[in-house]
């Protein structure tokens, strides 16, 4: 299919999910690396604490609290 085909069908809204090779899809600056890093006790319980009252796991708490920061310093 030509670049234009696709587009097109794209646009028309309809599912171009068939004609890509998603197994090379990559997203930029989102790999990830895994790292390890030791908090006190009492910040491991907080964590906890708000991780069960949002219902998700400690680590999208910690990625969110991250994210939210390194944007905020970047912005300023």
């Amino acid at each position: 299919m030509k670049a234009k085909e696709l587009d097109k069908k794209f646009d028309e809204g309809k599912s171009i999910i068939e004609h890509l090779d998603l197994s090379k899809a990559r997203r930029p600056n989102q790999e990830q690396k895994r790292v390890n890093v030791d908090f006190p006790l009492w910040m491991i319980r907080s964590l906890d604490k708000e991780a069960k009252r949002l219902g998700v796991p400690r680590q999208s708490i910690i990625k969110i609290w991250l994210a939210e920061r390194l944007n905020k310093s970047t912005a300023a």
